[in-house]
């Protein structure tokens, strides 16, 4: 038996856009790291992947890792617990 999907007629608030505009860096930096694995697993139909495209991707984790810490920094500042 198949589920229904409720309708959703609600739209995001001012909060949730302020949430996605604050993670919008991390959430860039992760589909990076999407394309530079997608073009790692295309290289294989075309002699395996190069070592610029090896750097690619730990260029894109590396800002994954920045913009992680950069998000985390402005979500828990010192007036907020961890």
């Amino acid at each position: 038996m198949r589920k229904r999907l409720a309708l959703v007629t609600t739209e995001p608030t001012a909060a949730d856009l302020a949430a996605i505009d604050t993670e919008w860096p991390l959430i860039a930096a992760e589909l990076d790291v999407l394309d530079a694995e997608i073009t790692l697993i295309n290289a294989e139909d075309h002699g395996g992947p190069t070592a610029l495209d090896w750097r690619r991707l730990r260029r894109a984790e590396s800002r994954v890792t920045r913009a992680a810490a950069e998000v985390a920094a402005r979500t828990t500042g010192p007036d907020r617990a961890a």
